[in-house]
């Protein structure tokens, strides 16, 4: 009865190593599924942050424009110019902060600070986590369309 369970737990390993390594005909490696072809009108702008990025602000919500970072096809040409692009919103990968939890400041007063302001301090976006800068979300470029209009001041 052992060996019988010992056979059936090695076919099971032995079929399951087999197919994982059998490769996929025809498919390319994918990461996720394909990014949604999108096309949006509105306005590119340089980017505050470098001289070689561009942002591009969605018109076609007016309240509440979506402001995109791009990537991909070259835009230069067309900042501060009214265009439509076509391709798509870029996933956001892993990202890992680092740094001292909590800060230096708020550990080296070693309770000299008031509990209430050390746990604020702390914490994530605390005090102690500075301003920072909220990362646009990347919109991959594959085409651009000039249009008619100009771009608001």
């Amino acid at each position: 009865m052992r060996m019988h369970l010992i056979a059936i737990l090695l076919a099971g390993v032995g079929a399951t190593a087999a197919a994982q390594s059998t490769p996929q005909s025809g498919r390319p490696a994918s990461k996720g599924p394909a990014p949604k072809t999108l096309t949006l009108s509105g306005c590119v702008q340089p980017s505050d942050s470098s001289p070689t990025q561009f942002t591009f602000e969605d018109d076609s919500q007016p309240k509440a424009p979506a402001t995109y970072r791009l990537s991909g096809a070259d835009v230069k040409k067309y900042a501060g110019k009214r265009v439509e692009i076509v391709g798509g919103i870029v996933s956001p990968r892993l990202k890992i902060a680092t740094g001292l939890r909590p800060s230096p400041n708020v550990a080296g007063q070693a309770g000299a600070m008031d509990p209430t302001q050390a746990v604020i301090a702390g914490s994530s976006g605390g005090a102690a986590s500075g301003t920072g800068t909220a990362e646009l979300p990347e919109f991959r470029v594959k085409s651009v369309k000039p249009l008619a209009g100009d771009c608001r001041p």
